[in-house]
């Protein structure tokens, strides 16, 4: 089968990086006004879908300890949003999503990355978020009772503290997936790596599996607000062992994470027969 800004110091990417991804070619004005048009249904039927059953969701996990609820209406949330606008996506490497808890490493491409990944890799997977996401009550409050963890980029004693809470819960079970390019990329090349994710993963001694995520970009652009439909690629590789690294030997895990991901990149697209189409 087939982000951290407060940690300011950056992977150096010894390879000029990958050949730029190219342009998705552009829409026709028909086709573009409907994929607008399916957005901003999206957009409202998901807010309506998160103000009714987030409230709820949030006292039974609060009353009786049921989180798993926030995790299973937040799949219902992706699967609605992704078919609404006509995303689907191609996994290849299932095989390799280990049986312990991971810290995922994913190149970041478009705004759709997360849920996609949400659905593919964990039934409980949990984020490292931006602490911009607190002005959002709602959803703020579930990402908090869900044992997700906000950091603030701009302050590194709460980046670092954030980090320790996300190793804590690695040695305890809960598996993170991270950006570690700490933004999108406009060109599909790989930016530079934040430190802050592998930090967590030494610390916590936990696998850390690469993820390559290719097509994202062509459905939503950086800066444009309009989701398109394509097929997203997700490649999953080989988890690497921490318990192999020694905190000194960061940068090392780092390129090899990192070139993981260009080796699944240059793959191109999964094709249809390998890669299980959803």
């Amino acid at each position: 089968m087939c982000t951290d800004r407060s940690l300011t110091s950056t992977a150096s990417a010894d390879s000029a990086d990958l050949r730029q991804e190219p342009e998705p070619p552009p829409l026709s004005k028909p086709a573009l006004l409907v994929a607008a048009v399916r957005s901003l249904l999206a957009y409202l039927l998901v807010s309506v879908y998160v103000a009714l059953v987030g409230p709820p969701g949030m006292l039974l996990a609060l009353a009786f300890g049921w989180t798993g609820v926030l995790y299973l209406l937040g799949h219902g949330g992706v699967i609605m949003a992704t078919a609404l606008v006509g995303i689907r996506y191609r996994v290849a490497g299932l095989e390799h999503l280990p049986r312990r808890s991971a810290l995922f490493i994913s190149n970041h491409q478009s705004n759709i990355d997360p849920p996609l990944l949400y659905r593919v890799l964990h039934r409980r997977l949990h984020f490292v978020y931006k602490a911009e996401i607190q002005a959002i009550p709602i959803l703020a409050r579930a990402f908090n009772i869900a044992g997700f963890i906000p950091i603030e980029r701009g302050h590194r004693e709460q980046a670092l503290a954030a980090l320790d809470r996300g190793a804590t819960a690695l040695r305890a079970g809960t598996s993170f997936v991270m950006f570690p390019e700490g933004t999108r990329s406009r060109t599909g090349q790989l930016l530079p790596f934040k430190k802050g994710g592998f930090v967590m993963a030494l610390k916590a001694q936990a696998p850390i599996v690469p993820v390559a995520i290719s097509g994202a970009r062509a459905a939503m652009r950086k800066g444009s607000r309009i989701i398109r439909p394509v097929t997203v690629s997700v490649r999953i590789g080989p988890p690497i062992d921490t318990a192999a690294y020694a905190a000194r030997d960061r940068e090392a895990l780092i390129a090899r994470v990192r070139e993981e991901i260009e080796k699944m990149l240059e793959q191109g697209p999964v094709a249809a027969p390998n890669g299980q189409v959803r």
